[in-house]
């Protein structure tokens, strides 16, 4: 059984998984305040699913990349949570979790802003590692014939590219927990954040916590 969420984005998002299907699923749009609701919505995914914590056997937390903040809000959380449980928690991307169970070569893109997009290619030789990358210049991307491009500004990168373009196979909390059950077998690092970018704003004079690798 593993417990899977996010806050990477302008979402809360969660969803409770065991053997092959969801049990419980839950997803909040929110611009801020994900790191007051985020234990409040896995209890209430938990409830519905008829588990508790000591349920599970995994968590699965989206790493990014997106907006920093929420980034570090859910990685924190699944750190804590698998320490104090004793479970194993397993990081996973939102280019590799969006691109899960669609077959093909795929580019999967996450909304950067300004006219950037976040992307990841999968099934194909030369697929681009994670990278950012502004719309004018996609067009330097090698690419096969048949690429489908998806995720977020999905349209507009496929038009570039003179691609299809798909919606995801599966929301994006049970595709991280459907990533993260191919792995169970093997030992996993700790969830780290996928941050692409450096951070917009200026570092403050204190030196900020850092998440140990």
């Amino acid at each position: 059984m593993i417990l899977a969420f996010d806050t990477s984005g302008a979402h809360c998002t969660a969803a409770l998984w065991s053997e092959g299907k969801g049990l419980a699923h839950a997803h909040e749009d929110m611009a801020k305040g994900q790191a007051e609701r985020l234990m409040g919505l896995l209890q209430e995914v938990l409830s519905e699913g008829g588990a508790t914590y000591d349920d599970l056997t995994a968590i699965a937390v989206g790493t990014g990349p997106g907006n920093f903040t929420g980034i570090r809000i859910s990685v924190s959380a699944a750190r804590g949570l698998a320490l104090g449980l004793g479970i194993p928690a397993i990081g996973v991307s939102t280019l590799e979790a969006q691109a899960f169970g669609t077959p093909g070569p795929l580019l999967s893109t996450v909304d950067a802003r300004r006219d950037q997009v976040y992307l990841q290619g999968f099934g194909y030789p030369d697929a681009p590692a994670p990278q950012q990358r502004g719309l004018d210049t996609l067009a330097d991307l090698a690419r096969p014939t048949d690429l489908t491009v998806i995720g977020g500004r999905s349209d507009e990168v496929s038009q570039k590219l003179n691609a299809s373009a798909t919606a995801p196979a599966y929301s994006l909390a049970d595709a991280l927990a459907r990533v993260a059950a191919t792995r169970l077998s093997e030992p996993q690092p700790r969830p780290k954040p996928l941050y692409i970018r450096p951070a917009d704003a200026a570092p403050p004079r204190d030196p900020a916590p850092v998440i140990l690798s």
